[in-house]
Parts: C-alpha cells; structure tokens; sequence
C-alpha cells in the first residue's frame, strides 16, 4: 500500500513538471477559445498550397536538405522562378468548386524562399523574374470567394545566415559546420521571425490561421528554446487575438500554446485527445506523397479515396487540410486538377454531410461498410454508404429513432421499418436484431461517388 501511494505521488509530481503553467498574458477562457474557433470547427475542409522555388527541381520541397544542395547551386531556382502561368483567381476557384472554406499557403518554407515583399530579406519574390508580391494577389483572390485565408511560416530557415547548421540543414555534412555555427546567432534570427511575423499580421488583411512548422527538440535538433516560442506567440495572439494556431512550436504540453493538433499523412483511429480530452484537430494530407510540385512522383490517391478520407475526418471530429503543390509555372498539375473536380462533384451534393458536421452521437452502431457523421444543430445523421448493399441496410439501435430519412443526392425519400424479429416472417428472422431499423434501398447505387442517405432524427 505504501508503495503505491509513493508511486501515485511520483506520478503526480512527474505529471505536474511536465504542465506547463499558463502565462500571465494569456486571459483566454475555454468558452472564448471554442467561440473564436467556431467557423474552423464547422469549415471542415481547406486546401493547404506549398508552392515556392523548390517547383523547379520538381524533386520535392525538401530537395535542398535531402540533396545537400548549396547556396551557390540553390541560387539558380531563385534566379529562373518566374511562374507565367500563375492565376490566383483559378487557383481560388478551383478551392471554390471543390467545396473548400479556407486555405494555408505557405509564406516561407524551409529553404527561407519568401512569396511576398518583405523587408527583412533579399531572398524574396519580387526579386525573381516575376517582381510581384503573389502572396496578396492569392490572399485577394481567396477572400473574393469567399475563403478564409491562413498563413504556414517556417520557424525553419536554411537560407538564413543566423540559423544554426542543425542535423536537418543541408550543410550538415560540412566538416567545417562547428566554425560555421560559431558566426552564426540564433538571437538574430529569433528577432528576424518576429519581424516577419509582424509584417504578414498587420500587412496583408485578416489572417484566420497560422500554421507554424515545426519542432524538432533534442540533440542537435531545436525545439521552443530556440524559437523562443512563447515570446513568438505572444506577439501573434497581440497582434491577431481572433487567429488560429498549430501545435509545432514544441509547446505541445500546454493548453495554451496552440489551437488544433495536427497529425500529418495519417489518419487517427479515434478523434485526438490531450490529457483525456477531445480537442480541435487537422489532418494535412497530400495527392500524392509530396507536398511541392513532383513531377515524377506517382503514388496518386483516387477520387474515392480522397472523398473517403474527408469524410473519416469528420466522422471522428476533424478537419481535413488537403494540399496542392502548383507547378513552377503557377498551375495546378492536370491530376490535382481531377481530384478537385471530383471531390467538387461528390461536394455540390452531399457537402451538407460534412459542414458543421461531427462524430456521431455515442450509442449509435455504425452500419457495416458506412461511416458516419451527424449535424448537431438540425438533429441530422449522415449514413455514407462505403459499399452499396443490395435493396436494405439495418441500422442496429435505431428503434424509435428515426423522423424521416431520404438520399441526400437527390432528396428522394428512403423508406424504412422497424424491425421485430420473428414477426416479420421466416425469410428475415434470421438477419434481424431487436430494436433494428431496416432501410429500404434502391437496387442500383446513386450516381455519386459515394451515396449519402440522411436522417432526420426524432
């Protein structure tokens, strides 16, 4: 007994170390935070863009690091950047069709390559072939449909003559990397991303999101020591206290230091928890498995795929952030193209089934081969049916439960009974559960991608 209470205490005391306590600056309530956080929670699909000079190797956005590419050899993707082809109104168009309610583009990746005119670096747009500020054009046109607009900056700069040559930074092979380290100076930067960050957030409009990235803590590695982190997001939260932050400024053991988490290219079994709570998350996933233009990368998710992971999101309380990785040439590639069109389509019939959508309520059995999501505020259930079943699907636990119910493609209604075994003949006594509703389908699946059959609920 002794042992145990010693254990708990441990475990106590292990758990309050790592908490980290609020700061005095912070007031926000929970109340306030869910309030401010109420149009993302009911958005549920965005569209993340990384698109910078790295479209020109094609080879992937971390090309730099995974290449060991130097400065010097870098410089000529910056000297040849020149997207003619860029229309941000067709790219906010196709965001629109889709059925997409905000999009992330990324301001600076890795590689330290800024899309808008900054002040505090050469290394800049409107220094390329193309001499314009393309972030505001794309923010504009964004805002023009209708879209909120979020920002992805990298804490990350490999460009930066003050960031310390990590084991990620392509000069990590340098054997000269310690002497390197010794002119650089990490306070420098951390007032250079400050700057930045100040620049976007009173510059360019209203910023809903942003979208640090990211963290990489231990030996040779930076986490929020080095960004300084809690310092960063102080100024944010000053200087935009209605904006939406990520969880990769490593200040992930705190309820304070970010909004969302954010599992990436892989989907949660459950809706994401911190400290045994259900909190707001985002999956960004991508087309294929690069997040910049790749030209020859094949591993091309199907429309149905797509439309299947969007609506596995919702049904455990997410948010789904796909990506687009526009060409050098400032086009979205033919098959991203595809993809926004179909999911546009499946999206123009049955997006009512993920706007303000959530995981169903608990107590409600999942029918075979379906996932589910459910609209709290008209009381409505959605059934999407992964696998057409032939002429019925039970719904087990649904007895008494059921208003109306009718396929959302075409609002045709979907007839159903309730079900009592061993009433109703010996041909169903042997498929069907007490307290089942069975729903009575046509023979042939809708003409979308994937049906969706509504129900109104008592």
């Amino acid at each position: 007994m002794k042992q145990s209470i010693i254990l708990a205490v441990m475990l106590l005391a292990f758990i309050t170390s790592m908490a980290q306590p609020r700061p005095l600056w912070y007031k926000e309530t929970k109340e306030q935070k869910e309030n401010r956080m109420q149009w993302w929670c009911e958005a549920r699909f965005g569209m993340f863009i990384h698109w910078g000079i790295y479209a020109l190797p094609a080879r992937h956005e971390w090309v730099r690091t995974y290449e060991k590419i130097t400065d010097e050899d870098y410089q000529k993707y910056f000297d040849n950047f020149d997207p003619d082809m860029y229309n941000s109104k067709e790219w906010a168009a196709y965001a629109k069709k889709a059925g997409m309610k905000y999009m992330i583009i990324t301001s600076k990746h890795h590689d330290g390559f800024c899309l808008w005119d900054t002040k505090y670096t050469d290394y800049k747009v409107t220094n390329t072939p193309v001499k314009r500020d393309v972030l505001k054009e794309m923010l504009d046109a964004f805002r023009a449909e209708g879209i909120r607009v979020g920002l992805y900056y990298s804490l990350i700069d490999w460009h930066h003559p003050d960031f310390t040559i990590d084991n990620i930074h392509p000069l990590s092979i340098r054997e000269d990397k310690d002497e390197l380290n010794k002119k650089r100076d990490m306070n420098r930067y951390r007032e250079f991303m400050k700057n930045q960050l100040r620049e976007l957030l009173t510059g360019y409009g209203q910023i809903d999101e942003l979208f640090l990235d990211f963290s990489y803590p231990g030996e040779n590695g930076k986490g929020r020591d080095d960004w300084d982190s809690e310092s960063l997001l102080k100024l944010v939260r000053e200087l935009s206290p209605h904006i939406i932050i990520d969880d990769r400024a490593d200040l992930n053991d705190t309820n304070w230091g970010w909004d969302f988490r954010t599992p990436e290219q892989f989907m949660p079994q459950e809706w994401v928890t911190f400290r045994g709570e259900k909190v707001p998350w985002e999956t960004c996933q991508t087309f294929s498995g690069s997040w910049g233009y790749y030209r020859d990368e094949y591993s091309w998710k199907s429309v149905h795929q797509l439309i299947v992971m969007l609506i596995e999101t919702v049904s455990k309380g997410g948010n789904l952030l796909l990506n687009v990785g526009p060409t050098a040439r400032g086009m979205f590639d033919y098959r991203t193209i595809e993809r926004l069109e179909g999911i546009g389509e499946w999206m123009k019939y049955n997006s009512r089934s993920i706007y303000g959508c959530t995981q169903a309520p608990d107590g409600l059995k999942v029918p075979q081969n379906c996932l589910l999501t459910y609209n709290a505020q008209n009381n409505r259930l959605y059934i999407h049916v992964l696998e057409w079943p032939f002429k019925s699907l039970h719904l087990d636990g649904f007895s008494g439960k059921i208003k109306y119910a009718q396929l959302l493609y075409d609002g045709s209604e979907v007839r159903f009974r309730e079900v009592a075994p061993g009433k109703d003949g010996e041909h169903t006594h042997e498929t069907t559960r007490e307290g089942s509703v069975m729903l009575n389908l046509p023979v042939q699946k809708p003409n979308t991608e994937i049906p969706v059959i509504e129900i109104i609920l008592k």
